[in-house]
């Protein structure tokens, strides 16, 4: 089960290079200060919760019993896909009725810390 999740990782963290990399140099003279901002944070929360994936891919190798990993990964995915996705949209002139959205992205982080959290709690008191 840690293969699917490294996988993942792996795919966020090149996206969120390349959404770095373009903001920086295609969109750093077209948008705002705020926008550049907003977009700036979608691009750096994917690759915090790209490297959550890389953790949980660990985590699975060690706690296999542990079925709140998985769970635990499929928030960070969530998470990177509401969060991330309407930040991004935001940045570039989306609606910011999006706005809305996006703070069940963040949600969906949380939980997936909180889950990764318990998983190992639980395997290790039953050790």
């Amino acid at each position: 089960m840690a293969k699917p999740w490294f996988i993942t990782g792996c795919i966020f963290a090149m996206l969120a290079v390349a959404a770095g990399a373009f903001g920086a140099h295609a969109l750093g003279p077209r948008l705002t200060s705020a926008q550049l901002a907003t977009y700036e944070t979608a691009a750096r929360y994917q690759m915090y919760h790209a490297l959550a994936l890389f953790v949980v891919a660990w985590a699975v190798t060690q706690w296999p019993a542990a079925p709140l990993l998985t769970w635990s990964g499929r928030f960070f995915v969530a998470g990177i896909l509401i969060f991330c996705s309407t930040l991004y949209t935001i940045a570039l002139g989306g609606p910011r009725w999006l706005g809305a959205i996006t703070p069940l992205g963040g949600l969906c982080f949380l939980l997936g810390w909180a889950t990764a959290a318990v998983a190992v709690f639980r395997a290790q008191s039953q050790r």
